[in-house]
């Protein structure tokens, strides 16, 4: 099969399109014909180095949607279509830069759809991400205010329409004026340009601060982040599209504002029910929902694709199918 590898941490350069054996199942794992993947920012960690607990050489990835090759426990027939993410996938055991991939039978998740592969394949982190931030995170509530600090990025795109869908207010942001209307595409109700004090544009729209804030550019802007939501509103942090997520001297009483609470999402496979994943691609098929693709790349152009999502171009989800 092929697999894309990297043996050290470095620039893509250093992701290495290979032929390797197809692997095998042990007991308690399924292995899945990848079809698609979408590229996350925690790939682009482990890449540069930046994630702890890494074993390399390592096939990368912490997703794959596809359909279920082996499962020596049966829990699965051959064919089903499935997707599968995290629990160590592309860290601790080779994850969905493949082909084919293994993964333990708990984070396999089955579904059934008629979209194409591409569109699949962006769902699974994405969804499991803004739904977990939605709700284990946020404890998010209809008629709520929501602001989404870093909008535009694949997470931010996805909690926009699950949140709209729960019937709150959203405001997002972006440093470009340009992706504006990505956002509104989305159902963001208002759109902010990030000038460094995102708190006063909030302010200006909800005078006391929003109840909910999500938090995916990183610690450099979260405390912006935390002085536009209001007393005992709740700020999660989610995202470090900044790759910057440690906060240096952290002395809760100085830097938290009075009464606003602090939560953070990593998040599992188990996070994300599959009623709630094929509710969310029925509604996609039916036109009551989208997802946020951006560009579609193959196997052979994955060095292009880590090089786009670096960049911080991206309007929306990369995804490579297989």
């Amino acid at each position: 099969m092929r697999a894309v590898v990297l043996d050290a941490p470095g620039p893509v350069a250093n992701l290495h399109l290979r032929e390797l054996p197809v692997p095998e199942p042990g007991d308690g794992w399924v292995r899945i014909a990848v079809k698609a993947f979408g590229l996350n920012r925690s790939e682009l960690h482990t890449r540069l180095g930046l994630a702890e607990g890494v074993v390399l050489p390592r096939v990368l990835g912490i997703e794959a949607t596809g359909v279920v090759d082996a499962d020596p426990s049966g829990a699965f027939r051959p064919g089903q279509q499935v997707a599968a993410m995290m629990g160590g996938m592309g860290r601790v055991f080779d994850g969905g830069y493949a082909e084919y991939t293994c993964v333990p039978v708990a984070q396999v998740i089955p579904f059934e759809s008629d979209l194409d592969w591409a569109t699949l394949g962006a769902v699974p982190e994405m969804l499991q991400t803004a739904f977990g931030s939605l709700t284990v995170g946020l404890d998010a509530k209809p008629g709520q205010c929501l602001l989404i600090r870093g909008g535009t990025s694949s997470v931010g795109l996805a909690t926009a329409v699950l949140a709209k869908h729960r019937g709150m207010t959203v405001l997002a942001t972006t440093r470009d004026r340009a992706k504006a209307d990505v956002l509104e595409r989305a159902g963001v109700d208002h759109v902010l340009v990030d000038d460094g004090d995102v708190a006063a544009q909030v302010r200006r729209i909800v005078p006391e601060g929003v109840d909910a804030a999500l938090e995916l550019v990183g610690t450099p802007t979260l405390p912006d982040t935390l002085r536009a939501t209001r007393v005992h509103g709740v700020v999660c942090f989610t995202g470090m599209l900044s790759n910057e997520w440690i906060v240096k001297d952290f002395y809760p009483i100085g830097y938290l504002p009075s009464g606003v609470r602090l939560t953070a999402y990593g998040g599992d496979a188990a996070d994300l029910p599959g009623a709630v994943l094929q509710g969310f691609l029925d509604d996609v098929a039916a036109g009551r929902a989208r997802v946020p693709v951006d560009r579609v790349f193959d196997l052979d152009h994955i060095r292009d694709a880590h090089a786009l999502m670096e960049s911080g171009g991206a309007r929306g989800k990369l995804v490579v199918t297989t």
